[in-house]
């Protein structure tokens, strides 16, 4: 028998209708319904990711720990106890098989997750690799049946990556929480290999906000009506940095003056190149305000659903052996892009526009052709957006013309920029994803005699960095060659799940997360080196290649952060004052909800019956409010338009986070407790299943325990040893401005 495993359910189920075109597939289930099926000699099974885990050898909570090794999931922690039947399922079809296919997604957490599979579970047998970008009928036949040799240099790169980010993570965290623990109190924390690098950018960049003192500037500013609106034309000097070279300029202008260069040029503009998985992030989030993680996640159910490729790619290139032609030809039989597709039809335009970018594993992003059935709407905008991006690729260049035109008023120059498209070419295709082409200025000729209406002078000040947005910092983190494509979004929910950042918009430091980057900065500036992260990322690459042994990489590296950790023991109390003096402002930041009428701060305060909200001036302030039980309070830092209280976030788990006033008699609360009429909200669903797979016998019977010990695996070959599961029982506008006329 030859067995084949998917990385998830939903793509064994999948391959196996891909595979049935012409075979009788029985639909089974394993042991609390783990479903496998039967094409004759074949078995496709799922895992859900990971079966396996890292987990250290002997017992205790000290650092460092070296000492590891592979054992199922399902012992490492609570949270993985469903992957047991899954595992359990796949040793029995295990032992049956003769060969072992895999065909987890083709990187090389993918390749890991099969490779554990086969050396634990079936250790000495044939294993192939499948390698697919996406999930049609066609790709995945042909990916079968070309099914290449194991790709063991993957599988050790992952491993070594694993191993490495596990000791990184492990024992840099555990350093942190004894530091902390050194200076008498107690937080969950968590630090690594890339977490480091990545709060350091966002806690730099709070510190330079902190640290910045505005400079005035002034401005001078001549409107100009045009076509119901105004132009700006600006001095040409821009900034003046001292108010009586400004007022000495704008004494020397006039309202009345001439066109003194009106000069344009045109320009033919590229299109766009398709999606890679940052490019994509980053245009969602401009978009639609999705998070990255959450663009990752509507992108990755689009994947399962077969309707576009797979999204953990660095590419921006489209070879031609995808059949490029026919999957536009695809969109075109879709009434949504049916006129996009025909026009590239009609003019033969089936050679895409590439960037510079490429992924030895996948290509760019793109849809499959397929027809998307029964989406949500979240669902529904990102595949629109990467079909018009898709399509856009193919397009003619756009034709623009930029105008720059300088006027003359007194002895002063002042000037505008504008810009029109004169041919739409791929603008048609994704112009409502892009902002405004167009700045258009009066038809204005050289010499020619003009009169503004006013010519204001503007005083401004120098504004601090911005802070991140979730989507520029996953941008930077790529620039700076800091974590993967797949971990750059789950690095950062790490840092806001840790209480080191904060908002979901404009990204900025806690003071713990102050302290942390201050505390390691200062007596560790390891933890946060980007150059030691590059390093390791570049040994992995060297062990894909073959150059390099996993084994060596991961000895590196293990002596790199013996020699941080020493160095932050011998620093252990001065970091844990730091993070002390940070836990204490954060705690202290956290119980302040607001201003109280009195003049005074409302803090959380607790009393035998629970949690309240009290004034920090009682007894002289008597004020209290309630709170909900249950409950996470999180500060808004703004107060109720109705009757000036306090606004709050109130988050329970499983429950949907709302804001509501403290006050319970404010009259935003009047109709709370009184019944509403609620819609319920759009489902997450994904396409339908092109062909159904043959009905099928369920069957579902008891499954004997697998019995056996874990070693740890030879790094050249599959392990000789088998992994020990047993059954268990389920779980249940800019400023105002004041006009100065000449």
């Amino acid at each position: 028998m030859q067995l084949i495993v998917c990385e998830k359910p939903s793509v064994a189920r999948k391959l196996a209708e891909a595979l049935s075109a012409s075979l009788k597939t029985r639909s089974v289930e394993k042991g609390r319904g783990v479903k496998h099926y039967e094409i004759g000699s074949i078995c496709v099974a799922p895992a859900v990711g990971h079966l396996y885990s890292l987990k250290q050898k002997a017992a205790g909570g000290g650092y460092p720990i070296y000492d590891i090794e592979w054992v199922p999931s399902s012992e490492v922690g609570g949270s993985a106890e469903f992957t047991r039947k899954y595992l359990v399922a796949l040793a029995e079809l295990a032992k049956k098989a003769d060969e072992i296919v895999n065909a987890c997604d083709y990187d090389l957490e993918g390749s890991l997750i099969g490779w554990n599979i086969a050396r634990f579970l079936a250790p000495g047998k044939k294993v192939k690799r499948m390698k697919f970008s996406f999930l049609t009928r066609d790709a995945l036949t042909a990916a079968f049946e070309h099914a290449s040799p194991l790709d063991l240099n993957n599988a050790l790169a992952g491993e070594a990556r694993h191993k490495l980010d596990w000791i990184y993570g492990i024992n840099l965290s555990r350093a942190l929480m004894s530091a902390l623990k050194a200076a008498g109190t107690f937080r969950v924390m968590s630090m690594g290999r890339v977490q480091g690098p990545a709060l350091s950018l966002i806690a730099a960049r709070e510190a330079e906000i902190a640290a910045f003192k505005p400079v005035p500037y002034w401005q001078l500013d001549a409107l100009y009506p045009y076509e119901g609106g105004t132009v700006e034309f600006l001095h040409e000097k821009d900034k003046f940095w001292k108010k009586e070279e400004a007022e000495a300029a704008l004494a020397a202008s006039s309202e009345k003056g001439r066109v003194d260069s009106a000069d344009k040029k045109r320009a033919h503009v590229k299109p766009p190149h398709p999606y890679d998985l940052t490019t994509l992030q980053v245009d969602a989030y401009r978009c639609f305000g999705y998070s990255p993680a959450r663009t990752l996640e509507i992108a990755q159910s689009l994947y399962e659903a077969a309707l576009i490729s797979y999204p953990r790619t660095s590419s921006q290139k489209l070879p031609a052996e995808l059949g490029l032609d026919k999957i536009i030809r695809a969109l075109a039989a879709n009434p949504q892009y049916s006129a996009l597709a025909a026009k590239l039809i009609e003019g033969k335009r089936f050679i895409p526009a590439e960037g510079e970018k490429s992924d030895q594993a996948h290509p760019a992003i793109f849809p499959t052709g397929e027809r998307p059935q029964g989406l949500g709407k979240y669902e529904a905008s990102l595949y629109d957006l990467i079909a018009k991006r898709f399509l856009a690729c193919f397009a003619e260049h756009a034709v623009k013309e930029y105008l720059k035109v300088v006027l003359l008023l007194g002895s002063q120059k002042y000037s505008a920029d504008g810009v029109t498209v004169l041919k739409q070419g791929w603008i048609e295709f994704f112009g409502e994803y892009l902002k405004s082409q167009e700045k258009l200025l009066p038809p204005f000729k050289a010499g020619e005699s003009v009169e503004v209406k006013a010519i204001e002078m503007l005083e401004k000040e120098t504004q601090p960095p911005k802070r991140f947005t979730p989507a520029s910092l996953v941008k930077e983190l790529e620039k700076r060659e800091l974590g993967t494509k797949a971990t750059r979004s789950q690095i950062l929910e790490t840092l806001y799940s840790r209480g080191y950042v904060a908002d979901r918009k404009s990204i900025q430091a806690t003071p713990f997360g102050s302290a942390v980057y201050s505390a390691v900065s200062e007596y560790c500036p390891e933890i946060t080196s980007e150059e030691l992260t590059r390093e390791v990322e570049k040994e992995l690459e060297l062990i894909q290649s073959g150059e390099k042994k996993a084994d060596e990489a991961f000895e590196h590296g293990k002596r790199d952060l013996d020699k941080i950790l020493k160095k932050f023991k011998s620093q252990e109390a001065a970091i844990g004052a730091k993070l002390k003096e940070g836990l204490k402002e954060a705690r202290e930041e956290a119980r302040n909800l607001g201003a109280c009428k009195c003049g005074g701060n409302l803090i959380i305060r607790k009393s035998r019956f629970g949690f309240f909200v009290g004034c920090d001036k009682y007894p002289a302030c008597k004020q209290t409010y309630p709170l909900p039980r249950n409950a996470l309070i999180e500060p808004q830092n703004k107060a109720c338009e109705k009757c000036g209280t306090p606004i709050v976030k109130v988050i329970r788990k499983t429950k949907r986070p709302f804001v509501m006033c403290l006050d319970p008699n404010c009259e935003t609360k009047a109709s709370w407790g009184k019944p509403a009429e609620t819609k319920p909200a759009a489902p997450l669903a994904t396409a339908k299943p092109a062909a159904p797979i043959v009905p099928a016998t369920a069957i579902t019977k008891p499954v004997a325990p697998v019995a056996s010990a874990i070693a740890k695996p030879a790094p050249s070959a599959a392990a000789k040893t088998a992994a020990s599961v047993a059954p268990a029982p389920a779980k249940k506008a800019r400023k105002p401005r004041a006009k100065k006329k000449v």
